[in-house]
């Protein structure tokens, strides 16, 4: 399975798909994917990709799962053209210190390689050349004349990194996107192995639309419509790297992290841990004392409450261009959201209720 989830990750990874525009060609691509996988997949007016399993539970009253990870990634919108060139503005937090000479896309009415720049260190003040430039002073060169510039590109057009994901050593992957699209691999891993698993549940796998900009919308809307009588969030978390400490970030190969806290229910949070000691993954653990900053933050809260868990996987550089994520932590997360999915039964509802 590994390799092809390499392959399927490197896919991922490499397409483009700004929060908002997902369209763009990472929609169609995991329709692609999930298909084979699923009863059906669909895709909402959200703009989520919805891949629907069928339980094998009988009966009028049927139990759903939901498991979530958004698909959209960070990346830019044009705000105007000076002459040969864009000005952008950021969509989703990125750090202004990555930006300058990156390659991108610029996605006008043809896909345009552009690269972001500024004025060399030569001609600015001396003391603003040890300065991050601020994101509102660079622009966007694409070798285009005014003319032609007008004429392929418009205000409100999207921008996007264009960096082809490569192999490191120790099994790591780097490249843009890793948040989420390692979770949404992992969600993909899941859904091979319950082709092989019995479960009684009803499994909505949601790729969800527009995370990054902090509304959630792909994720509230779709557990609202649905209201699953659990929900599943997997998304990234901090790597450890230089600079940080090991009480803030979780090691890459050691297994994903499973948050607790009160945007957590720990009725999922116990399962989570007793299964991956049964099955042998290792697995770290996150606090979380209030918001997560994931899409559980929403879910929690739809209509009458949705008990709701995280399962995060670490990754490095998070909101760069290149961020690093372990392919084994990936295989892990997806072994053990086939095996809980396969593992639930009817009583676990009832077991989620406090005092019962």
């Amino acid at each position: 399975m590994s390799d092809d989830l390499l392959a399927v990750l490197k896919r991922l990874s490499a397409a483009p798909g700004v929060s908002g525009a997902e369209a763009t060609t990472l929609r169609a691509l995991l329709v692609e994917l999930l298909t084979p996988l699923a009863d059906e997949v669909s895709v909402d007016v959200a703009g989520n990709v919805i891949a629907f399993k069928r339980g094998q539970q009988t009966g009028a009253s049927r139990y759903k799962v939901m498991l979530s990870a958004h698909m959209d990634e960070i990346g830019m919108i044009v705000t105007g053209l000076e002459g040969e060139f864009l000005r952008f503005t950021q969509i989703g937090g990125i750090d202004d210190r990555v930006l300058l000479g990156q390659l991108v896309l610029v996605h006008g009415r043809r896909s345009l390689l552009g690269v972001i720049a500024s004025r060399p260190p030569h001609v600015v003040l001396p003391e603003e050349r040890g300065k991050v430039i601020p994101h509102d002073q660079l622009f966007v060169d694409v070798g285009l004349t005014a003319n032609e510039l007008k004429r392929q590109v418009r205000v409100g057009d999207i921008i996007s990194f264009d960096c082809e994901p490569v192999e490191l050593r120790r099994d790591l992957i780097a490249g843009k996107a890793m948040d989420n699209r390692a979770s949404v691999t992992a969600m993909y891993a899941c859904l091979q192995g319950l082709i092989e698993l019995n479960h009684a549940w009803d499994v909505y796998a949601v790729a969800t639309a527009q995370e990054e900009h902090g509304s959630y919308l792909g994720a509230t809307t779709f557990a609202f419509r649905l209201q699953p009588h659990l929900a599943l969030v997997v998304d990234t978390t901090f790597g450890h790297m230089v600079g940080l400490s090991e009480a803030e970030t979780f090691k890459l190969g050691a297994g994903p992290a499973f948050s607790v806290g009160p945007n957590i229910h720990p009725a999922i949070h116990r399962r989570l841990a007793s299964l991956a000691d049964s099955l042998e993954i290792p697995y770290q653990t996150e606090p979380l004392p209030g918001h997560s900053g994931t899409e559980a933050w929403g879910l929690q809260i739809s209509r009458v409450g949705i008990p709701t868990g995280i399962i995060s996987i670490p990754i490095r550089n998070m909101h760069t261009p290149i961020e690093v994520v372990a392919l084994k932590d990936v295989t892990r997360a997806g072994r053990l959201l086939a095996h809980f999915v396969a593992g639930l039964e009817g009583t676990f509802v009832e077991d989620m209720i406090p005092g019962t």
